[in-house]
């Protein structure tokens, strides 16, 4: 691990291992903060950037057990979730009010990134709305309701940050609570989550026990997220990261969320918060073309991934046939940017093949 850190210039690490549902090994590697000497420990939480669209997509799957939607429900027109005149009276594009709840969860509701990703674009959104500050997630949807959608849903799929900040919107609308409160008392407390958060933007704000984040592919600085003028960080203040919601706010442990995989993934060993039927939702595997509900693939083989990145961080879940899963997040982002998980993955199975049969028989759950 060591020498993987030094090749990557990563200046700190966490690495959680789960076999069978029980956690392990759960260690802390280099510094959480390098300018207060402060080493990583297991119970530094991070960014985990993407990752957090699992916990949306089983937030999604507990409602629908609760009959509160289901995932073939429309998000838009007479009959949709959002049917606001507020959302609707600016619609563009009739094909709006054929994206369902499943084509959001599997990244085929009509969206690209074509005229920018919405959710990295607020000084542009601010510009074009004439905003004094940062626009809220009905602006954000509003700015996005006016485009016309690149394909006509669930005909074709591609990869969508927006999408999940609706599914986020919706799981509000649906609770009638705050996203973040409803996925904590509704999925994280019961998977027993007790310290994963939404982000916030600047290191003056961090949690107690987060760590700090070094964009290690750029430490030039760039132009606030919010039109201040101010010239920041981009790990701090670069992008309007809290905004995200569930698509990639959360901060967590990897202890923490090994946990949650654990109560999500249809092993008898820890209980899950939702039923068999719904794990094989998540997990039913089509094609490479087809994204996994919350999850980036779950292959037939049994094996499923998660990715996460963005400037000062790198998160990967693999979950594997044999039951080990190996989760591991960085608070230091590379030149590889999304592709750096491949490098992990590799180490993974490198790692694997060389200290497997060498875990001890515990679980760090229950110490």
């Amino acid at each position: 691990m060591e020498s993987y850190m030094r090749q990557w210039s990563l200046r700190g690490v966490s690495l959680s291992i789960m076999r069978r549902d029980s956690l392990v090994y759960s260690k802390g590697y280099g510094w959480s903060d390098a300018e207060k000497q402060k080493e990583m420990e297991p119970s530094h939480i991070l960014r985990v950037a993407s990752v957090s669209k699992l916990l949306t997509a089983a937030g999604i799957m507990v409602l629908q057990e609760q009959g509160k939607l289901s995932l073939r429900d429309t998000v838009f027109g007479p009959r949709g979730i959002l049917t606001d005149s507020v959302y609707t009276s600016v619609m563009k594009d009739p094909n709006y009010n054929k994206i369902t709840v499943e084509d959001l969860l599997r990244h085929k509701g009509g969206f690209t990134s074509v005229g920018g990703d919405p959710m990295f674009s607020t000084r542009y959104v601010m510009q074009q709305n004439h905003l004094d500050t940062p626009p809220d997630h009905l602006t954000l949807m509003r700015t996005q309701l006016k485009r016309r959608l690149r394909f006509v849903p669930g005909t074709s799929q591609y990869y969508s940050n927006f999408g999940y900040l609706l599914l986020s919107m919706i799981i509000e609308k649906v609770s009638g609570v705050d996203y973040e409160k409803f996925m904590q008392d509704n999925v994280l407390f019961p998977a027993g989550c007790v310290d994963m958060h939404i982000a916030h933007n600047y290191y003056e704000d961090k949690y107690r026990n987060e760590v700090k984040y070094y964009n290690g592919a750029d430490s030039g600085l760039i132009e606030e997220y919010n039109n201040s003028g101010r010239m920041v960080d981009r790990c701090y203040g670069g992008n309007d990261i809290r905004s995200l919601a569930g698509a990639g706010a959360w901060v967590t442990s990897t202890a923490e969320l090994a946990r949650f995989v654990a109560s999500i993934d249809g092993r008898p060993e820890v209980p899950d918060i939702i039923s068999k039927e719904s794990v094989d939702a998540m997990t039913q595997w089509f094609d490479e073309r087809t994204y996994s509900l919350g999850w980036n693939d779950t292959k037939p083989t049994g094996e499923w991934t998660r990715t996460g990145t963005f400037s000062g961080t790198s998160a990967l879940i693999k979950y594997y046939p044999d039951g080990e899963c190996w989760i591991m997040v960085t608070n230091t982002s590379t030149w590889k940017g999304p592709g750096f998980t491949r490098y992990t993955a590799g180490l993974f199975r490198d790692l694997r093949a060389k200290y497997s049969a060498a875990l001890p028989a515990r679980d760090l759950f229950y110490e």
